[in-house]
């Protein structure tokens, strides 16, 4: 039975990919254009779009390199997206294309290609990034622009952008409450573990002052460089730090996480004695990593596979059905499909996909049956998510153990760190904007 969280427990609380082979290589090149074809599927209708101009928008993520293990699926499930709104009317009876770039794990990449969707290919929209690092460099493109971007990734909070769409979960909606599971449920002793760059570190920020609030304790921390594989050092200093047994809190991201949990079980250090909670491993990663590796360890996300909605069973049907069987979904893949949902309501209650002004308004109190359970755009750029834990079973798909009773609204600015306590953000006002203070 699914035990539940304390919902105001949580709004007082602060502020991924492979086909079938671990081996992924770009499905696109640098310079692809894709358009969504007309195929129907059980989500959509057989009615195409055709009158006016193709309304253009930019999908833009990690195609090759280490973080294609976890993008190459959410483009996948943006192109779904587009393919269902297609086949249904498209948006305002105009078609919707799809310019797909590779940000190639390479940040200064990310940036290059933002510019070129907005400038050459003269997008409405773009779709993309995986890492903060990515979004971080290629934040001040779309602020100079007064452009948009739609991110679907869960993140370490501590922005408000204007220009930004933020469909992933904030901390308060992943991290904090993770955090307060693992003390309840799995001890105080915390070994953190991350990737070196901009998330894990502000992630194990919030996660070191909500563990000293909380009465745990931190006893070890560490950190790869994105993509590096050499995982035995932190290893040894986990069993060092935790000789009794003890949390792991894992922020890797990318190819790390398959040496990691290899050597972590080679080590003899299993789930019954060293449990992990991950932020970034899914569905895809399990796979990609194999079940026999992960098999009680823990992930929370807002979303997985096995989530019993309507909604959700139409989803995973319509994806499996165009890309295969063997396929799986999950959270970022659903955070990217429904953010182009949410951006089409928008688009089509403000009447135009080309004043981006109107668009951005039009989205505020967008609400979408998504697969997770229904998600409303709040005018911080942040949705409201439900929020869940899932152990890692035989087949590789989460058995839900905790969630919440409803959907819990966004806090971007953390509310365990001291800088950013008492700070919320409000795009609705103008005097507010992405940081004011609270009274």
């Amino acid at each position: 039975m699914v035990s539940r969280f304390n919902r105001r427990k949580f709004l007082v609380y602060g502020s991924a990919t492979l086909g079938s082979s671990l081996f992924l290589k770009a499905c696109t090149n640098n310079q692809t254009t894709t358009s969504a074809t007309n195929a129907s599927s059980p989500a959509s209708t057989t009615t195409t779009a055709s009158g006016g101009d193709a309304i253009k928008v930019g999908i833009l993520h990690s195609l090759s390199g280490t973080m294609a293990i976890s993008e190459q699926s959410v483009v996948d499930a943006e192109q779904l997206a587009i393919e269902e709104i297609n086949n249904a009317g498209g948006v305002l009876g105009r078609r919707i294309e799809a310019i797909v770039e590779d940000g190639a794990s390479n940040w200064d990449t990310f940036r290059e290609k933002a510019t070129k969707l907005i400038d050459q290919d003269r997008v409405v929209a773009v779709f993309g990034c995986w890492t903060s690092a990515s979004r971080k460099n290629v934040l001040p493109v779309f602020e100079q622009r007064d452009h948009m971007l739609w991110y679907p990734v869960q993140y370490e909070g501590q922005e408000c952008s204007k220009n930004i769409f933020y469909t992933g979960a904030a901390p308060n909606q992943q991290i904090e409450p993770s955090v307060d599971w693992l003390l309840q449920n799995k001890g105080k002793d915390f070994f953190l573990v991350g990737s070196d760059y901009v998330f894990p570190r502000t992630a194990n920020t919030i996660i070191k002052a909500q563990v000293a609030e909380k009465g745990g304790r931190i006893v070890g921390e560490d950190y790869l460089p994105l993509g590096n594989t050499e995982v035995t050092p932190i290893i040894t200093k986990i069993r060092q730090a935790l000789p009794n047994g003890g949390v792991i809190y894992n922020t890797l991201n990318g190819d790390s996480n398959v040496a990691f949990f290899k050597q972590l079980q080679g080590a003899g250090l299993t789930p019954d004695r060293y449990p992990s909670m991950s932020v970034s491993i899914a569905e895809e990663e399990v796979r990609a990593i194999g079940a026999d590796y992960l098999k009680g360890h823990y992930a929370a996300w807002n979303y997985f596979q096995t989530v019993e909605t309507p909604a959700n069973q139409r989803f995973v049907q319509a994806f499996k059905q165009k890309y295969g069987q063997d396929r799986v979904t999950n959270d970022p893949m659903e955070a990217a499909y429904i953010a182009v949902y949410l951006w089409k309501q928008a688009v089509e209650k403000a009447g135009t996909a080309e004043d981006l002004a109107k668009v951005r308004a039009a989205a505020y109190g967008q609400t979408l049956d998504a697969p997770e359970g229904t998600v409303t755009m709040h005018p911080n750029h942040h949705i409201s998510k439900v929020v869940r834990i899932g152990e890692v079973r035989d087949d590789g798909m989460f058995e839900i153990i905790n969630s919440t009773d409803s959907a819990v609204e966004p806090i971007p600015w953390n509310q365990f760190v001291k800088e950013t306590k008492g700070y919320a953000c409000d795009w609705s006002d103008p005097n507010k904007g992405g940081r004011f203070k609270m009274t």
